[in-house]
């Protein structure tokens, strides 16, 4: 039985993973070695990226709240706790884009949550 050479199957390899580091900057696009840990590197960066962005967007609504509701007498805490008393689940991102182009909206909440709390 004649030997069957395995270069074409290494070589499928190393292009993919050479055609993932294009654009780096030299021997980490040119050389299969280094552009493989380059390019697992990128890749574990951007997995744990899209779930620090998560994180991120969390912590931007929050301030915007905190800003929103500090302008109406509450703290944030205090503003999200008279929500809850009240019934109301309305999320973060809501809340947040209230406080930056709904100011009146929010105040009416605000309020909500003030006679809540009383």
């Amino acid at each position: 039985m004649a030997r069957i050479k395995g270069g074409l199957n290494a070589k499928k390899k190393h292009n993919r993973v050479l055609k993932l580091a294009k654009g780096y900057r030299g021997a980490r696009s040119k050389q299969y070695r280094i552009a493989k840990q380059s390019v697992m590197r990128a890749l574990a960066n951007s997995y744990a990226g899209r779930k620090e962005r998560k994180r991120q967007f969390r912590r931007l609504w929050i301030a915007r709240i905190n800003a929103a509701a500090r302008m109406n007498g509450l703290s944030y805490s205090k503003f999200m706790h008279g929500l809850k008393l009240a019934d109301l689940d309305i999320n973060r991102k809501m809340l947040a884009e209230m406080a930056v182009n709904d100011a009146e909206g929010f105040t009416t909440l605000a309020e909500l949550a003030k006679s809540k709390l009383a």
